[in-house]
């Protein structure tokens, strides 16, 4: 029995790398070429987020209710709880979003992706800073190559835009603490990971519709150029449409491969599709590089997937020096641990937004 279910397991995990890697990594692809085409006519990056967050909370809901995806988590999410935790996420979702929109605006999409290769320096350090959290020698000297090839790709960036930086990084960092509060919440609440990327859409739209009328909208009604309203072309109408669909659809396909693949396998994918869209949008949207510039590209990205190898190896370890059951006050109940009748229990799932 026990055989059977862990067949099944790899079989699924097998038919998502087959079948939704590819496809995540054509919608991705496609979403940022897309964004670029979009933001070089229309250069509105708040705008452009208010559409995406308005695609997933309106068509996430009925697709979620087709799939039979649960509404209610294990435990009751107090208003305290929901202000504490989930309105921060809110904020930090809709922070890093138009922050990323600003840095492919600014810069090439293939730059943008280098920098944001930094994740896991970010995660490393704010995973110190907030949770106490050590990590081994491998994983910190991990953070050397990304480190440098971000360097030499900044260097050698001849598009080189220093608010394109800035923006890449802080969403980087923004999407970062992201992941480390989203895992809380959802190992707190119980809630479906799907089931927290609508209520973090809506709350992010709803929180920041006013910024959006007092900012972009009085922008677009009246243009100092022209003395009036910006003039929107059914072109850039249909790539607004399209970005929404497209980003709508790239959380969909990367939730649903995070859901059905093990962890290491989830990041190692993930660093995978980041080349893949440096590459395509290198192809497509065709902005110069220098030999060193993609040498930097390539070291940091290679310096990523060492991270991830260094991750699974500590990992690895943990899980051996914690083969035997521990017993513990229930009173004493940490924020990484259940603690069932005085037991602790290290199975439960953590999942990155």
């Amino acid at each position: 029995m026990g055989q059977n279910v862990e067949e099944s397991k790899e079989r699924r995990e097998f038919l998502a790398i087959v079948f939704l890697c590819p496809l995540w990594y054509a919608v991705t692809s496609s979403s940022n070429v897309t964004a670029k085409a979009l933001l070089s006519d229309f250069p509105y990056p708040i705008t452009v987020t208010i559409v995406q967050l308005t695609t997933i909370s309106l068509f996430s809901g009925p697709l979620f209710n087709l799939w039979g995806v649960r509404r209610s988590s294990r435990t009751l999410i107090t208003w305290n709880y929901y202000f504490r935790l989930i309105v921060p996420l809110a904020f930090g979702k809709f922070l890093g979003n138009v922050l990323s929109h600003v840095s492919i605006w600014k810069v090439p999409v293939s730059y943008a992706h280098t920098v944001k290769a930094t994740m896991p320096l970010f995660t490393v350090v704010l995973s110190r800073l907030i949770l106490q959290e050590r990590q081994t020698r491998k994983v910190y000297l991990s953070l050397l190559p990304i480190v440098g090839g971000v360097a030499i790709a900044t260097l050698t960036e001849l598009s080189f835009n220093f608010t394109g930086l800035f923006s890449a990084l802080a969403s980087t960092m923004a999407f970062s603490l992201q992941n480390i509060y989203s895992k809380k919440v959802l190992h707190d609440t119980g809630v479906h990971h799907l089931r927290l990327l609508i209520i973090l859409s809506r709350l992010a739209l709803f929180l920041f519709l006013p910024v959006w009328l007092v900012y972009d909208v009085r922008n677009l009604l009246y243009d100092p150029a022209t003395g009036g309203a910006v003039h929107i072309s059914s072109r850039t109408l249909n790539l607004l449409i399209f970005d929404g669909f497209l980003n709508w659809m790239q959380n969909i396909v990367a939730f649903s491969v995070m859901s059905i693949v093990t962890p290491l396998t989830y990041a190692v994918t993930s660093a995978s599709k980041r080349i893949f869209v440096i590459v395509v949008t290198l192809f497509i949207l065709g902005n110069p590089v220098t030999g060193t510039n993609i040498f930097g590209m390539v070291l940091a990205i290679a310096g990523v997937l060492c991270y991830n190898k260094a991750k699974y190896d500590q990992r690895q370890a943990e899980k051996k020096k914690s083969t035997l059951p521990k017993y513990v006050s229930p009173k004493q109940n940490g924020h990484s641990n259940f603690v069932v009748n005085g037991w602790v229990n290290d199975k439960h799932r953590l999942l990155a937004v």
